[in-house]
């Protein structure tokens, strides 16, 4: 990996005239129509006319629910003003898979980015149909009256790069070949996601977040966020992460990866179009679900109960309710997950180190100027609460606003998806207070109403 330059120097294009792909679209006012913008289905578009956040709110029986959304998709780095990675390489044209929830205010001054961990995607809350049995993964803290209020709040949720939920990574065409990029996709790290998330703002008009939130590999992307970007980011709030990929988690995402490699199906990464590598990829999914766990919930979920049968087979069956739950996971885990993302996925995560320029945590936070929430989870083994208190303990020693809260749960570190009765005060507290002390003033006329460009249904 080539070495890591100054941030403001790996922008696409850095040192060039402002151009197309980062025009903060309706940031002067009425705009154009942005480019490279679509709908919920078809190719990218030209042209949109539409005000983005109208998404229907409360459908359903549940009053705090999302509604009904669509995944939108943005074009941005478009040759030859392609995004320059930490590697060195360039990426471009790179689609963006984003969904919005609530409506972006007169001011712009109150949209919030979610960050998704290792297997997300961009459909955050909500449901995509009536009879969507499975809303977003969030759900449960964003929607009308939640932590992230769709009544106050703009919402975005994003696919990274690197993914294979609608943003561009391994699975997509690389526009060179005519083929999917497979392994000739470039390396991408969590730096590079930031990055791209940023030229999507721009293209909908956002100069400013209130917040950026995640967990997980969604709460480095914050962090990074809060670095690379101060300007951009009003509020920070991490769950279960690190400042960097511990050793730990390293050496899991590694047998993972090669679960995925030995697999004959992967075939190099090449196997589009073939047999997918089902049973390395199942694997990978196998050991990565065992880290999200906690010893706690293992026993009270499985125990050593048998699955199904009132003594042992005596084969190598699932006989226990851990193996069968496992297997299940990894199964239903390679229907809608791509092999290589997950390669390069861990990568990025691995890659992750806020420190690696051999600064100190204390000098990475010098020149940060968010608020932070930080929030632990006690019986998370992968990003234990030492982890969480390490960035509180570094922020605080540079006089930054900071807030810790452990969270008492038995569900290790998948707890940041479940615990919402333990969360949702804490965080829609920290917004609404964050909320009060934001005092943006967007660029633009003063009092004009800004066009927003949406993406359209149109092909």
């Amino acid at each position: 990996m080539g070495k890591r330059r100054d941030r403001a120097d790996r922008r696409p294009g850095a040192g060039e005239a402002p151009r197309e792909t980062r025009d903060r679209s309706g940031g002067q006012g009425a705009s154009p129509p942005a480019a490279g913008l679509s709908g919920p289905a078809g190719r990218p578009s030209r042209g949109s006319a539409k005000t983005i956040g109208d998404v229907p709110m409360g459908a359903g029986d549940d009053t705090g629910n999302a509604g009904i959304v669509a995944t939108r998709y943005a074009t941005v780095a478009e040759p030859p003003n392609e995004l320059r990675l930490e590697s060195g390489e360039r990426l471009g044209p790179i689609t963006i898979a984003y969904e919005t929830y609530g409506t972006l205010s007169e001011r712009r001054d109150n949209a919030i980015l979610v960050l998704h961990a290792l297997s997300g995607d961009a459909h955050v809350a909500g449901r995509h149909a009536p009879d969507d049995k499975r809303p977003g993964w969030w759900d449960m803290m964003i929607g009308p009256g939640k932590a992230l209020d769709t009544d106050r709040y703009f919402v975005i949720g994003t696919n990274v790069i690197g993914g294979c939920s609608g943003s561009t990574g391994p699975s997509s065409t690389d526009p060179k070949t005519g083929r999917p990029y497979g392994t000739g996709f470039p390396i991408i790290t969590v730096a590079d996601m930031v990055e791209a998330q940023a030229l999507l703002l721009d293209r909908l008009g956002i100069e400013r977040l209130l917040a950026v939130v995640g967990g997980s590999m969604g709460g480095m992307q914050a962090l990074e966020w809060a670095v690379a970007k101060p300007e951009r980011v009003h509020q920070v709030i991490a769950l279960a992460t690190a400042a960097r990929q511990p050793t730990q988690a390293i050496a899991f995402n590694e047998v993972g990866r090669q679960a995925i490699m030995a697999d004959p199906d992967w075939n190099d990464g090449d196997y589009y179009g073939r047999g997918v590598p089902a049973k390395g990829l199942a694997v990978a999914r196998m050991i990565g679900h065992i880290t999200y766990l906690s010893d706690e919930a293992m026993h009270e979920k499985f125990g050593r109960r048998l699955q199904d049968i009132h003594d042992y087979s005596f084969t190598f069956s699932a006989d226990f309710q851990v193996e069968s739950y496992l297997r299940y996971q990894g199964l239903s885990f390679t229907e809608r997950f791509d092999a290589n993302t997950y390669l390069y996925i861990t990568r990025a995560l691995d890659y992750f180190d806020l420190t690696r320029d051999r600064r100190s945590l204390v000098d990475v936070f010098r020149d940060v100027t968010s608020r932070f929430l930080v929030m632990a989870f006690s019986s998370d083994w992968l990003h234990p609460p030492y982890q969480l208190k390490e960035i509180v303990g570094a922020l605080r020693a540079t006089h930054k606003h900071v807030s810790y809260y452990e969270v008492q749960s038995g569900f290790g570190h998948d707890a940041f998806l479940l615990e919402r009765e333990k969360m949702e005060g804490v965080i829609g507290a920290f917004l609404a207070s964050g909320a009060r002390t934001y005092h943006f003033a967007p660029a633009g006329p003063r009092g004009a109403t800004p066009s927003v460009p949406a993406p359209s249904s149109e092909d």
